[in-house]
């Protein structure tokens, strides 16, 4: 009998991992002054949910400034079995389209992803501090050595 190739497999450990970031989160974020916008307090909100079988987290955030929108991000997570590291694809409402997808792995609480692109690299650092609450660093660098802050922020749980 032949094989069902489209039959799923079940998710890993390392793809249920990252339902600890699953859910409704507030976060509050300090903006750092660079060459896409003002520096500045802002706010986000982030909604974000294990689905396609527990493959994949999908977040969706909106950030606010001032009573307005000024930011918007669509992010994917999940785990690559072949080479063995998470993968972030990353999209935002600045429009670039990313060359490649962020990757990297776990240290203790703390997820960190590294992208490259012709405008130079960018590293998100997640950290689980409770159930109820992470942290986001998001940083950039031209030379992927010497990182300055793009983003912090501390996200917790909407009940």
């Amino acid at each position: 009998m032949a094989q069902d190739h489209l039959a799923a497999s079940s998710p890993l450990a390392e793809h249920t991992r990252l339902a600890a970031f699953a859910g409704e989160w507030d976060g509050e974020e300090v903006v750092f002054p660079s060459r896409w916008t003002a520096g500045g307090p802002a706010t986000s909100h982030v909604v974000a949910r294990m689905d396609l079988n527990g493959f994949y987290l999908i977040q969706d955030a909106i950030q606010m400034r001032d009573g307005k929108q000024i930011f918007a991000t669509h992010g994917l997570f999940t785990y690559d079995r072949e080479d063995r590291t998470y993968k972030l694809f990353w999209y935002d409402s600045l429009g670039y389209t990313p060359p490649s997808p962020a990757s990297g792995g776990w240290v203790g609480k703390t997820l960190t992803l590294v992208r490259g692109s012709l405008r130079g690299n960018a590293r998100h650092v997640y950290e689980i501090i409770d159930d109820n609450s992470y942290s986001l660093k998001i940083q950039f660098s031209p030379d992927a050595e010497g990182w300055a802050d793009v983003l912090t922020g501390v996200y917790r749980r909407i009940h």
